[in-house]
């Protein structure tokens, strides 16, 4: 059988290049789909800071959400301090070190601020330069409360020495002169200070951090860093203990604090960066779906095209003996030799085109270039099986019908298609389109990213609903049109019409095709614009400042800003508005469910400032434990005003706030806004990230904060409104990323499509040798073919438009109140004329070959 099989797809080239073309792009995309997701799984960030250290004792910076994915917690948690004197005294120790991170940065000469890896973390103590491996120290340590080290390359870009005297702003006070005692030589060394003054600058000494360090980092002996790292967690036990007892009747509980050794540390020292390990998850997920519907379809369809054209032959076997189940087998076996030929070069082609991605990823700041891929054999397993699957069953599904009709019949059904289309099918179809509109309501019951999302999901949905009801479709569409042909009409016409009734399958394939590129082009590149036109929308009514002063060189604005601010002449409203990450912990139905979002830190003030569109409650009563939340976070169950809900904040802290106040403008401002005393002491930073001013509008109140911002190091100036949102050049990254995957999937399309229809085309060279041989010209032969192309173009556009419209309508009724979504202008016409130049090109070329070909050679060829 295997034999036979490889001798039937020498003869069937063009048709199987279809196929081999369908495997190779799905090849590709789930390879690389593949290496994303293992990478967020098992990637791991360098070390950094924390190399010479073999174990690391921090808060867990991971939220376990049960049987979801664990959650990154991106704000630095706290260590007791007392910690570090009891765990240097374990045995294998040789050195325990309290890390301290702050803001910190460097003031030159000129009072411009240097730039540093990550000011929010730059200022240490002098002890952390015992965790540096082979570090070089040019000079002595910091002793007195006047006396800075600077790592080299901050100093070389200052232009700093040793000995020379220097501007440090550190944790929001006003810049204090040091004098440098020493230049240290190694990665992200930071600004370090005498251990005594980085206790004291970082708040440590007093407040809510009291008596606290980010992390105790341990050196231990060769070969004792298991028993080392089992002995701190055995310690750490009991100090968990001695802490529960201590907050049975407080409000907020801590994190847990967690051991880490090897490639653990990595997160530990980046807990920010961390959390793009579960980006790239959920990219993957996100796309998993999606990608594997495309391919399904695509590889279906070829395959489809390829065994319809070998029905004779498969007619004639089962004439001669051969069972339903050999049949079957013989296709399989086909399919499955061209699959293992184009999956090897999909799956290296998987590879590289993840490494493109994740060069996107970075040059856009969704992920840090610290991190790297994670290459294995498991996506290029995982890609083998899956394809090898979908190869099987669509393989076997496409010759079914052949496969099971009785010999004689399907002799006679081996040159032309079943009369009547399947009526099991062509409901099934219809009931999947109406279940794609159905599914294109979200959008008005959920005005968010994932109620967006449902847009592009019913596009597909839709479309595959067509592929099924296709042929009913179109052989009603062509005896309409037979019904209405004049008696003079011309012999190219009269030909399309009879070839679109008689081959209403064959046609409604490769309209289907189509349809769903003109469907997954729209539907995906219309929700991401008409939700960031939405979000712009939201942001630009709600903001009532118009100006934003930031200090992204100094990790966060100095304290007095907001005092200075307010005092400046024409200011009439400022308040401070941060950002944090929040986990929110409710039951639907009786079970848990986690979610993850961003949240604004606000005071009071903020309605100054801010117009969140309040539908209850007050941003004014947000002091103490308190939260505004959404309106689509009120609907939850115990979320309502006046109902205390439960957070894990940044840190891994959880806390019980009480609902103060519900919004409606939750695409530009988040779901959740913490009160300003709630989220004290537990950033990283302990810094306001901004300050959004309200003024009379006047000249003089701007030239009095330009003046203020330039007075004071560091300090930015900018305006809230910095577009408009309808240009893809504000497009967020994130929009950036979608749009380049959708190019990347509507390239494969197209392909895909071209692909069949080149041999559809092809294999209609003996019509098309019998249409000459009765006297049809070349031309005319020409002429019916391009009569049937525009058929097809214009079936796909109208039908890809039809099963868009829907979706699109409702998903702008719902986000912009208007029945029509927000986009580029150019892309229908573009989608338009991609569409009607793929059906007349790959319909003209292989017409024109055939036509090349005698038709008496072209005949005998068939036979």
């Amino acid at each position: 059988m295997l034999h036979l099989a490889v001798r039937m797809a020498g003869h069937r080239i063009t048709a199987l290049l279809a196929v081999a073309c369908a495997v190779l792009g799905g090849a590709a995309l789930i390879t690389g789909t593949g290496v994303m997701a293992e990478s967020g799984f098992r990637s791991q960030l360098p070390a950094g800071r924390l190399a010479g250290a073999e174990v690391v004792v921090s808060t867990e910076q991971s939220f376990d959400s049960g049987p979801d994915l664990p959650i990154a917690l991106p704000e630095r948690g706290t260590v007791p301090a007392k910690l570090v004197d009891e765990l240097a005294q374990l045995p294998g120790v040789t050195a325990a070190v309290g890390d301290i991170g702050f803001p910190a940065a460097l003031v030159d000469a000129d009072g411009r601020v240097v730039p540093t890896q990550d000011p929010r973390t730059a200022g240490h103590g002098w002890s952390s330069t015992k965790l540096f491996v082979d570090a070089k120290v040019d000079g002595s340590a910091p002793a007195g409360t006047g006396e800075v080290a600077l790592d080299s390359a901050t100093a070389a870009t200052a232009g700093v020495r040793v000995g020379d005297r220097v501007e440090v702003v550190a944790t929001g006070r006003a810049a204090a002169a040091y004098r440098v005692t020493a230049l240290v030589d190694a990665p992200d060394a930071g600004i370090l200070f005498a251990d005594p003054t980085a206790v004291r600058l970082s708040g440590r000494a007093d407040g809510e951090r009291a008596g606290t360090v980010d992390l105790v980092a341990l050196r231990t002996e060769p070969g004792t860093e298991a028993s080392v790292a089992a002995a701190a967690r055995e310690k750490i036990k009991d100090t968990a203990k001695g802490t529960a007892k201590n907050t049975e009747t407080s409000a907020t509980a801590p994190a847990d604090l967690i051991v880490s050794t090897g490639s653990e540390r990595g997160d530990i020292a980046s807990p920010g960066a961390g959390a793009a390990r579960s980006l790239l998850i959920l990219l993957a997920s996100s796309l998993g779906g999606i990608i594997m519907l495309i391919i399904g379809f695509v590889m279906a369809s070829a395959l489809a095209v390829s065994i319809g054209g070998q029905r004779r032959d498969l007619a004639l076997m089962r004439a001669v003996g051969a069972t339903p189940k050999q049949i079957r087998r013989l296709a399989a076996g086909q399919a499955s030799i061209i699959a293992a030929v184009a999956v090897v070069p999909g799956v290296g082609l998987g590879y590289l085109l993840a490494g493109q991605f994740r060069r996107m990823l970075v040059d856009r700041g969704v992920i840090p270039e610290a991190l790297p891929l994670t290459f294995s054999p498991l996506p290029a397993l995982a890609t083998v099986l899956l394809l090898g699957l979908a190869v099987q069953v669509s393989a076997r599904s496409a010759a079914w019908r052949t496969s099971r009709m009785p010999a004689t019949e399907a002799v006679a059904e081996s040159r032309s298609e079943p009369r009547t289309p399947s009526k099991m099918r062509a409901r099934f179809g219809l009931l999947l389109i109406v279940a794609a509109t159905t599914l294109s309501v979200v959008p008005l019951l959920s005005r968010t990213v994932l109620g967006a999302t449902a847009t592009s999901m019913a596009g597909i949905i839709g479309a595959i609903g067509l592929a099924l009801a296709g042929p009913a479709l179109v052989r009603g569409i062509g005896d309409a049109a037979g019904r209405r042909l004049r008696p003079g009409v011309s012999a190219p016409t009269w030909l399309a019409v009879s070839n679109i009734r008689g081959y209403a399958l064959r046609l409604s394939g490769v309209v289907s095709a189509l349809a769903m590129a003109v469907v997954f082009v729209l539907t995906y590149t219309l929700a991401q614009t008409t939700v960031m036109s939405a979000t712009t929308q939201d942001t630009r009514i709600g903001t009532l400042a118009q100006q934003r002063l930031t200090a992204p060189g100094l990790g966060g604005l100095p304290a007095g800003t907001l005092t200075a601010v307010t005092k400046t002449s024409g200011v009439e409203a400022a308040a401070p508005v941060s950002d944090t990450t929040v986990i929110r912990e409710y039951e639907q139905f009786g079970d848990p469910v986690v979610e993850s979002g961003s949240a604004m830190i606000l005071t009071p003030a903020a309605s100054g400032v801010l117009d969140l569109d309040v539908r209850d409650g007050s941003l004014a009563r947000l002091t103490g434990d308190t939260v505004a939340v959404s309106t689509e976070v009120a609907r939850s169950p115990g979320s309502g005003l006046g109902s205390r809900i439960t957070l894990v904040l940044g840190d891994g802290t959880r806390v019980s706030p009480k609902v103060v106040a519900v919004y409606d403008r939750a695409l530009g401002f988040g779901p959740l806004a913490l009160s300003h005393d709630l989220a004290a002491g537990h950033t990283t930073t302990g810094l306001d990230q901004s300050v959004l001013v309200r003024t009379d509008g006047s000249e003089a109140a701007q030239r009095a904060l330009t003046a203020l911002a330039a007075a004071r190091p560091g300090l930015a100036l900018e305006p809230t409104d910095t577009g408009s949102g309808g240009s893809l050049s504000d497009a967020p990254p994130e929009v950036w990323i979608n749009l380049a995957l959708i190019v990347v999937l509507l390239g494969y399309l197209l392909l895909s499509i071209a692909n069949k229809l080149v041999a559809t085309t092809a294999q209609r060279q003996g019509e098309i040798a019998t249409l000459r041989l009765n006297g049809t010209t070349p031309r005319q032969i020409l002429a019916m073919m391009r009569r049937e192309a525009a058929v097809i173009g214009a079936a796909a556009l109208t039908t890809g438009l039809l099963l868009s419209a829907i979706p699109l309508a409702l998903l702008g009724i719902g986000f912009l109140d208007r029945p029509w979504p927000a986009g580029p202008v150019w892309l229908l016409p573009a989608v338009a004329l991609t569409v009607i130049c793929t059906a007349f090109i790959t319909v003209e070329l292989p017409t024109r070959q055939a036509l090349r070909t005698a038709p008496a050679h072209a005949l005998s060829a068939r036979e």
